[in-house]
């Protein structure tokens, strides 16, 4: 050994203190003889500062924002409908660098969830095509006022083809069932692999640290409970599982329902049958679809040659989106346009105010008009008891005409069974039919459809949510941790259109995953108390809404009772303003390392290294000078280096 080498063979000159001409072996101050390390492109670190607390907690060796190195983060989304769509358009750039690989298992053998599946005579958007659109993804280029559900299917695959979204969907790979393991804090996940070519099926298991229920709740169909159903030798149809490739030309079609749907086929199918038998057993108003005033005169559907409704665009088909694509701050004002309408509707929704008096009174005249030469259907169709938005606004595009066309028979009461040949009415007598269309629904009990097992293994959500789904916001459920859900029980389905809720709630998502993984948290879950306040507060909010009409509707889980009402209890704009930003003091975390500060890790900032942000940043912010506020770049830093000396800058 040397007189510059220590103990260990190491070399024990001090090459910082040669540069200062000092002797290398030279000892100042507390640290120890010979070289050190430099914190250049990240802090040092020595084993020896690893020091136990009572506890046993060491510090990680992270700076703030990274997450732990030997903790990977894997999500595992469920469908590839709009949530879908939406959360891989912004997932990939917003967790860049924070260790986390993404999967989207779709069930289908294509994307797009309701548009792919529903294809029925005259399906279409019930909310104005532009509205329809994602706030990142504009569509000058939509033909119609009201798209048509493979119209929308398109813009959708035309996003996903051109984002390269399928290196993450796995299609025909459908969950069937979910566990938390607490031990390892990771969900694991059953998937069955559909082979397209041969129907066969195989399961295999899939592990993830948050699962993410994209799904949607109006895609479990439901055929109606009438004897012999099945026994119908023609053409049988669920409106949600309809082959588009079926003529209905010159054939005798029965039409059952008078919801949403069943009002949409009995418009289109009374263009091409040659007899068309419907039902009108359950009251409703028929009104023009959301939207409207910004729709033709008459609150139809258009065709954008046609009619336009802005006099500056006056304009043909083509020149109008000419002139959309040309400037875009003019269609986006538009867009703000139908939105703003949108976002003025939830006032109807209140009872015994002027303006639910003005919607009912809209709809009764038009009812009234359109009906004069049929008083009967009027009065079989005029609901007595509850006002206009008990149940979504039915856009009434051609039904009330098909019910009064002279091809159309409309009976009374309920379906006494069916035959292989056609329908036996309420009187006995017997209707011969092509083709029947059943327009009867989904089940909207909110209950998943596979096991999902959270912390308690006695209780899967379904049987949690057996009597009634609460949860919080519609977001998340206490027991089941790193489990959130798109368009859960309290979202804002019925207050207008739902992407933009979409495109607020995947920012809001990734907002908990990112503090996840930058807080190192191993679980967290909402708190019960949190849940069971704003259960509370719903129920007793909602009372005051029209919904809570004694209508039979989706929004009461498919029942007249309001004490089943699962919708958000405000206004749209008021949802934006509550899930802008997690109230994460509603939820119980778990960490990895037992301590919630562990984050701090070794007390640096990552960015002080990455040379990403101005390490003065808090100069501008606090200046109270709007210049500044927008960030003062730092220059040459010799800039100022004469003024010691008394020059001027």
């Amino acid at each position: 050994m040397t007189k510059q080498q220590d103990e260990n063979g190491r070399s024990s000159s001090n090459p910082m203190f040669e540069s200062f001409g000092l002797p290398g072996s030279l000892k100042i101050g507390g640290n120890s003889r010979g070289p050190h390390p430099s914190s250049t492109e990240r802090p040092v670190h020595h084993p020896e500062w690893d020091i136990h607390s009572n506890r046993g907690y060491i510090p990680p060796r992270t700076m703030i924002n990274e997450p732990l190195p030997e903790k990977p983060f894997r999500i595992i989304f469920l469908g590839a409908g709009a949530a879908g769509i939406d959360f891989l358009h912004w997932a990939p750039r917003s967790l860049q660098d924070l260790n986390v690989s993404l999967v989207c298992y779709e069930k289908n053998a294509d994307i797009g969830g309701t548009w792919l599946e529903n294809r029925y005579p005259g399906c279409a958007c019930d909310v104005p095509s532009i509205s329809y659109t994602f706030p990142w993804r504009s569509n000058p280029d939509w033909s119609r006022f009201y798209s048509s559900s493979r119209e929308i299917w398109q813009y959708m695959r035309r996003i996903v083809d051109e984002e390269g979204m399928m290196d993450y969907i796995r299609l025909s790979h459908q969950v069937v069932g979910a566990q938390w393991n607490d031990e390892t804090s990771k969900w694991s996940v059953t998937v069955r692999k559909l082979d397209e070519a041969d129907g066969h099926c195989e399961e295999f298991q899939d592990e993830c640290d948050l699962l993410l229920n994209g799904g949607g709740f109006l895609n479990s169909w439901r055929w109606p409970d009438i004897p012999g159903i099945h026994t119908f030798t023609g053409n049988l149809f669920h409106s949600a599982n309809y082959d588009e490739s079926y003529d209905l030309k010159g054939k005798r079609v029965a039409v059952i329902g008078n919801g949403s749907s069943g009002i949409q086929v009995v418009a289109e199918a009374y263009k091409d049958a040659t007899k068309l038998y419907t039902w009108a057993r359950s009251p409703t108003w028929i009104i023009a679809a959301i939207g409207q005033k910004k729709g033709s005169k008459e609150g139809q559907n258009f065709e954008y040659e046609k009619i336009f409704t802005l006099p500056v665009l006056m304009l043909d088909t083509d020149e109008q989106k000419a002139e959309f694509h040309r400037d875009p701050e003019k269609y986006h004002r538009y867009h703000k346009s139908i939105e703003n309408s949108l976002n003025n509707r939830f006032r109807t929704l209140l009872r015994d105010t002027a303006e639910s008096d003005e919607v009912n009174a809209f709809a009764y005249t038009e009812m009234r008009h359109k009906l004069a030469a049929h008083p009967e259907i009027m009065e079989t169709l005029m609901p007595k008891d509850f006002s206009v938005n008990c149940r979504r606004p039915t856009p009434g595009n051609g039904y009330l005409e098909a019910l009064s066309g002279s091809k159309t028979t409309v009976l009374p009461g309920n379906i006494r069974q069916i035959t292989p040949t056609g329908i036996v009415d309420m009187y006995g007598n017997e209707h011969d039919v092509d083709v029947i269309i059943c327009a009867t629904g989904f089940d909207t009990s909110f209950r998943p459809r596979f096991p999902i097992v959270g912390l308690d293994p006695e209780v899967p959500l379904a049987e949690k949510w057996a009597t009634f789904p609460s949860s919080y916001l519609g977001v998340s459920v206490d027991g089941f941790p790193n489990y959130f859900t798109y368009g859960g029980p309290f979202t804002p389905v019925a207050q207008g259109t739902v992407l933009p809720i979409l495109t607020l709630l995947t920012h809001h998502f990734l907002e908990i995953i990112k503090t996840m993984r930058k807080q190192h948290i191993r679980r967290l879950s909402p708190r019960a108390d949190a849940v069971r306040d704003f259960s509370e507060h719903a129920e007793a909010y909602l009372p005051r809404t029209t919904w809570a009409d004694p209508c039979n509707s989706w929004y009461k889980m498919g029942t007249k009772d309001s004490k089943k009402l699962v919708m958000w209890p405000g206004s749209r704009l008021s949802y934006f303003e509550i899930l802008e930003h997690p109230m994460l003091q509603d939820y119980d975390f778990e960490y990895w390392n037992g301590n919630r500060w562990g984050f701090m890790g070794n007390g640096f900032v990552d960015w002080e290294f990455s040379g990403t942000r101005d390490l003065t940043w808090y100069l501008d912010k606090f200046s109270e000078n709007s210049n500044f506020i927008k960030g003062v770049p730092m220059k040459d830093p010799v800039e100022f280096q004469g003024v010691a000396d008394g020059q001027v800058p």
